[in-house]
């Protein structure tokens, strides 16, 4: 009888002991800030190399709060400024810096929604001082809607778009999914739609495998665009089609 009243005794400690150990558990923080540094064999963005289809570094920060607002920054070297003309010493511009901010959240269960802006900063460029060409600096509002693994997100230009005059108000809609094969495998297709006003429209796509080792992840993409026509070169890039389909190797460590 004693051996019984001393059981039930040690069970009614350790509820009480696991009720307030419960209690006491520190809250999930209402705020996160996170950071990424990166390189890749050629940076694409929309399908067009920014680099002359050479290598790229990369890095951000990013702040997230636990309503759904979020703000960060992304940063990549680039060359394709310098390409603009024929002379190297003419255009200077030798990094991307991204802004940007919004909110994310949930309309019902299975579908979330992504509202902001980006801005688009070429540091030190000074292509609207060179003749006939204006600033690469560009600003977007965006809005994306995910059901699942699917995402649908356009993108709409305030200013004129990556240097092209007259572009205002061209828009970029994408659509991509996230097949996650477990074990840190992922197989992420996409294709996009770039309508420029005043200027060359086309279709970019690709197909990435992505392996996430401890939040270092690897990357292989193919890369494509389709509708720019003729090879898409820039008089300081030489003959190197910059929209040509291709293979990329990224590696990205998160932190």
């Amino acid at each position: 009888m004693k051996f019984a009243v001393k059981k039930s005794m040690l069970v009614m400690v350790l509820a009480l002991a696991g009720s307030a150990f419960a209690q006491t558990a520190a809250p999930a923080p209402a705020s996160t800030l996170s950071y990424n540094v990166g390189a890749t064999t050629d940076y694409r963005y929309r399908g067009i190399s920014q680099t002359g289809k050479k290598p790229a570094i990369n890095g951000g920060i990013d702040y997230a709060h636990s309503s759904g607002f979020y703000l960060g920054t992304w940063a990549s070297t680039i060359s394709w400024i310098k390409d603009t003309t024929a002379n190297p010493n003419t255009t200077k511009g030798p990094v991307e810096i991204d802004f940007y901010g919004g909110y994310k959240g949930a309309l019902s269960e299975g579908l979330s929604y992504d509202v902001g802006g980006l801005y688009y900063w070429y540091a030190g460029n000074n292509m609207k001082k060179t003749a006939g060409l204006v600033s690469p600096n560009t600003f977007e509002l965006y809005g994306a809607l995910t059901f699942g693994i699917v995402t649908a997100k356009y993108s709409h230009a305030t200013t004129n778009l990556f240097g092209t005059a007259n572009s205002k108000n061209s828009g970029y809609l994408d659509l991509s999914a996230n097949f996650d094969l477990g074990s840190g495998w992922s197989v992420v297709p996409h294709v996009g739609a770039q309508k420029i006003k005043n200027g060359n429209s086309y279709t970019d796509y690709s197909v990435a495998v992505n392996k996430d080792i401890d939040g270092l992840v690897l990357s292989l993409a193919v890369v494509g665009t389709n509708g720019l026509g003729a090879p898409y070169t820039l008089p300081g890039s030489g003959t190197r089609d910059l929209a040509k389909d291709g293979l990329v190797f990224s590696i990205k460590k998160n932190f």
